[in-house]
């Protein structure tokens, strides 16, 4: 029979060989830790040397869905022939680039293509397919051959006094093709103080005004598509500039005087707002200015040039493509006017009243083009934030032109800066405003436009296409990518 233990009796401990009784950690052996052997490895990845590697996908066997980032790119880069391209400037948060966007109308999508920064405040564009001397496009190729005679150039004038021609052809361009002016000898643009000393004024000298170049902002750009190597420009130094595209208009390398612009045009007596070429008659130019007046003239004679005067600066103005000698003018107080340059006086002071005037706008009618497409519609935009479409049609029994409102829309644009018709369809206009926002109108989708403007595209050869949806088109932004709603952002 087993005796019984005491549950009160202890078990003797066993002898250790700590060297003293306080070392408590000396039995897990500390000091030689990081000495012992690693341990063999575990799992299935403990054979490393049965593992096979491969550079990249490609060489890999068992990746049967292959990834070419370059031929992605490619086609993310590509543009259709079926696709338009709007280019537009843009300014924020201090930096000014200018946005190449993609429309493509059978998906009613648009998009931005890629972008390039500016150096300066942009304030008018104009696009251009003839390459400058100076751009890489007009040069021979290494291979042989003749040099490109056509190509994808935009204008830019800014607050400087130079003008920027950019190929929108590259992607990531980093420097203009040309420059028009002399921005290598002075700084033309820089303001000189009054006074000496400390103490200076804020008024600044007239900045004294030249023959071969600008000397203040450039306000307005037109391009010659006849004698395509011609450029003409309307500047804050009250002069309109012709330049030659063909030959180099900057300052020599000396320190004289290079060949600059081709001509220079002193017709108004205050800020040149705005320029246009008359593509009927290509050597005759448009301008208007903030002296009130508008003025018609050939450059090769503009002593001999007419005009007339304004109740308020001009704002914009347009050739009517449908008419050789008609012309429009929107104004600063909300009116837009109709000419006939052929009953237009030489002599400012002679009465010279337009064909008709059009109550367009609550405020500056900022934005104006006419219809290349369909006779008698034009668009117009002003600071009063609305987009309005108008039908001008001829009374027969009057003898006069009767002008009504389609249809007008506020498109979210802010302050609008920019309307554009589509050179392909006669109902799709683009504006942008002050809030860089750019937005596509599809006017065929308003009931009214169909009913009003149906006889005139029909008349004109052209299919009326009936669309569903509210007719606008944005830029989808990536928080409204996951709703599947639309939003936009540009300026022009």
């Amino acid at each position: 029979m087993d005796e019984d233990v005491p549950m009160d009796q202890d078990e003797l401990a066993k002898p250790s060989n700590a060297k003293s009784s306080g070392d408590d950690l000396a039995e897990y052996n500390l000091d030689e830790y990081d000495n012992d052997e690693a341990m063999p490895g575990m799992g299935p990845f403990s054979n490393i040397k049965g593992l096979t590697y491969y550079r990249n996908n490609d060489e890999d066997p068992y990746i049967t869905l292959k990834e070419d980032d370059e031929e992605q790119e490619r086609e993310e880069l590509e543009v259709l022939p079926t696709d338009n391209l709007l280019v537009v400037a843009k300014t924020g948060d201090e930096i000014s680039q200018l946005e190449v966007y993609v429309y493509d109308e059978s998906e009613e999508n648009l998009y931005v293509h890629h972008d390039l920064m500016l150096p300066s405040f942009p304030l008018c564009l104009e696009w251009l397919d003839f390459p400058p001397v100076s751009s890489p496009a007009a040069r021979a190729p290494p291979e042989g051959g003749a040099p490109a005679q056509f190509g994808n150039f935009i204008a830019v004038g800014t607050l400087d006094p130079e003008i920027e021609i950019w190929s929108l052809d590259v992607v990531e361009a980093m420097y203009p093709d040309m420059v028009l002016g002399r921005p290598d000898k002075t700084a033309a643009h820089v303001p000189t103080p009054l006074g000496t000393g400390k103490k200076k004024r804020k008024k600044t000298k007239a900045r004294p005004a030249s023959t071969a170049h600008h000397v203040d902002a450039v306000l307005g750009l037109s391009w010659n598509r006849t004698h395509r190597n011609l450029l003409a420009s309307a500047s804050a130094d009250r002069t309109v500039k012709l330049w030659d595209l063909s030959r180099d208009p900057t300052i020599n390398g000396e320190g004289g005087e290079g060949q600059g612009a081709l001509r220079s045009f002193d017709v108004h007596k205050d800020k040149v707002q705005a320029v246009q070429w008359n593509q009927a008659d290509p050597t005759v130019l448009l301008t208007g200015s903030y002296d009130r007046t508008v003025r018609t003239f050939d450059s090769r004679a503009p002593d001999a040039g007419v005009g007339a005067m304004l109740g308020a600066d001009v704002e914009a103005l347009r050739w009517d493509p449908w008419e050789p000698h008609g012309f429009y003018v929107s104004l600063e107080n909300g009116l837009v006017l109709n000419f006939d340059a052929r009953t237009l006086p030489s002599d400012l002071s002679s009465p010279s009243p337009a064909r008709f005037t059009l109550a367009a706008h609550d405020g500056a009618v900022s934005a104006l083009d006419i219809n290349p497409h369909v006779r008698g519609i034009i668009a117009t935009g002003g600071t009063d934030k609305i987009v309005k479409v108008w039908n001008v049609a001829e009374d027969q029994d009057l003898g006069k032109r009767q002008v009504s409102l389609v249809t007008s829309r506020d498109l979210g644009v802010g302050k609008v800066f920019s309307t554009a018709w589509s050179p392909d369809d006669p109902l799709t206009l683009a504006a942008a405003g002050s809030k860089a926002k750019l937005q596509i109108w599809d006017i065929g989708a308003n009931a009214n436009a169909r009913k009003v403007l149906g006889p005139k595209i029909a008349e004109a050869g052209r299919v009326l296409k009936e669309k569903s949806g509210g007719g606008i088109i944005s830029v989808a932004s990536d928080d409204e990518d996951s709703s599947g709603d639309e939003g936009g952002e540009g300026d022009e």
